[in-house]
């Protein structure tokens, strides 16, 4: 699994407005199956190849990444996220008392 993880996740936006963190392999191709078939064009077909290929083989995890992205970009899904998030950050044990696991 480690071998699918993306050096730097990838930010973008579902349908919902929430926004999703993507990063590795499964996260992206889970997004790009989901993406809605009628806004399916050549940039998303590039991105699924690449993810499938660098799930399937040798191809490398960077490109998938970086066509991820890609696709992301123009459909103004991708998001630039400057500070952490709730998720990001971790448990304060003085709050709650216990240790981190």
């Amino acid at each position: 699994m480690s071998d699918r993880i993306f050096d730097n996740p990838i930010f973008v936006k579902d349908g919902n407005v929430r926004i999703q963190e993507i990063s590795c392999l499964e996260d992206a191709l889970e997004f790009l199956y989901d993406w809605p078939k009628n806004r399916r064009g050549p940039i998303y077909q590039t991105a699924l190849r690449a993810c499938q290929r660098a799930f399937d083989s040798d191809f490398p995890r960077s490109a998938a990444r970086d066509a991820f992205a890609s696709f992301a970009k123009p459909v103004r899904i991708r998001e630039e996220v400057t500070t952490l998030m709730p998720w990001m950050l971790a448990p304060n044990p003085s709050r709650s008392g216990g240790v981190i696991a």
